[in-house]
């Protein structure tokens, strides 16, 4: 028996109000703020990644899903949203457009990496990029926006953690002190971070491993070495947060696992049974358009998994609205009852009437449990003497009344009764 391949998942029908809940609300923000939505290929230049998230970075080097084609070219399925909105940015002479250009996404990324709770190999993303702008208010309502749509599902007890990781200018003086630091104490560093003390020195905050994670907590911190331009960027941030009303935390560990952020990063993280666990974030990333072949252009972005919000949405026990069914439901009796049952459920779906048709040769009671088991409001009821007098019996499922109704003036007896209730 086939099986869906592991790290992925069937999202079946009991589970789309949670998506359709999340997708609306999020779409509602983006409205509010001012965003475009945009839609980029599912698979894209293997280039574009390795250059933007970073070759030393575990994404590029274990969890990309990347294939040869039959051109011979390198494609890589998307591991993230932000590059391909860059390269799009760029590639559609979005330059021309006002600034900040303000877009957002719904994608599937693709990442080979240890299914867990919420997280798979194939997961879906909701995100937005405001490209063209340095400001830091910027920064503080590309943070406000993330926190108004977790508001906006439901979601209490939330953490906004932030860090500035600093720019071209200041980093790498703040790498020197990190490495430093680190080989002091190389003897306790797991593998992956020995390699990273020689690569990618900042990916060693981010190591889970508990010996890793300890030493992180005395390893210098990135904000006591910035420029004098991003100290005063971070300082306006944090007055912008404090004007909005929405707290934060400072962690100097924080530092995002992509290579393309500068100065801010961020991360809004839910109460999970007395312990964290991220439930989106984002930053700046002012070099990435300049890497990728453009001019120089400030930028800021967020992202979040779906699949985490829908398993934190279940954790609150925060109900959705359900998705609503047809209201109508037509049951028949007798081959000629079935073809104005046909005819009849036609007509009220071309009115904009939704309507469940009873389908094969079943008893009334086996059609009518059928209505109640899809919750519909009415069920219309043909047999060979409705169909003789011209006429429908009307079923209410809610109140279990039931009269005739004359055929020609069902579509609007029922308008007027699903109007009234």
């Amino acid at each position: 028996m086939y099986k869906a391949p592991r790290g992925t998942t069937d999202i079946l029908p009991a589970e789309q109000p949670y998506w359709r809940y999340v997708e609306g609300q999020a779409e509602a923000v983006c409205q509010l703020y001012g965003y475009q939505r945009i839609e980029t290929p599912m698979f894209e230049d293997s280039r574009l990644f390795v250059r933007s998230i970073g070759q030393e970075t575990d994404i590029v080097g274990k969890e990309m899903y990347t294939f040869e084609d039959r051109s011979g070219d390198s494609m890589t399925l998307r591991p993230e949203g932000t590059a391909s909105v860059c390269r799009s940015y760029l590639e559609r002479g979005m330059q021309s457009l006002p600034m900040p250009v303000k877009l957002y996404y719904f994608a599937s990324v693709f990442r080979y990496e240890r299914p867990q709770a919420g997280r798979f190999r194939q997961h879906h993303q909701f995100g937005f990029e405001a490209i063209g702008e340095a400001d830091p208010a910027l920064d503080a309502e590309v943070i406000d926006m993330a926190w108004q749509l977790y508001l906006s599902l439901g979601f209490k007890n939330l953490s906004l953690v932030m860090n500035s990781i600093g720019c071209k200018k200041c980093r790498p003086v703040y790498l020197r002190h990190l490495k430093e630091y680190y080989y002091k104490h190389v003897d306790r560093l797991c593998p992956d971070c020995k390699r990273r003390l020689e690569q990618n020195p900042l990916r060693l905050l981010d190591c889970k491993q508990p010996a890793c994670h300890e030493l992180a907590e005395g390893a210098p911190k990135s904000s006591d070495y910035l420029c004098a331009e991003c100290a005063e960027h971070f300082q306006r941030l944090k007055k912008h947060l404090s004007t909005l009303g929405i707290p934060y935390q400072l962690d100097h560990r924080l530092v995002r696992g992509l290579d393309y952020y500068t100065r801010t990063v961020f991360e809004v993280q839910p109460e999970i049974e007395g312990a964290q666990s991220t439930m989106g974030g984002g930053g700046r990333y002012d070099n990435l358009i300049e890497e990728l072949g453009g001019a120089p252009t400030p930028a800021v972005g967020f992202a979040t998994g779906m699949e985490r919000i829908v398993l934190n949405l279940k954790r609150q026990n925060i109900a959705v609205p359900p998705i609503p069914g047809p209201l109508v439901f037509v049951a028949y009796l007798g081959e000629q009852a079935k073809e104005e049952a046909l005819k009849l459920s036609t007509e009220l779906r071309r009115a904009g009437v939704g309507v469940l048709l009873s389908l094969g040769e079943r008893s009334l009671r086996a059609q009518l449990r059928h209505a109640n088991t899809v919750s519909a409001r009415y069920t219309l009821i043909l047999g060979q003497e409705e169909v003789e007098s011209a006429q429908v019996q009307v079923r209410d499922m809610g109140q279990g009344t039931q009269e005739r109704v004359p055929s020609a003036g069902i579509i609007a007896e029922l308008a007027r009764r699903l109007k009234q209730s």
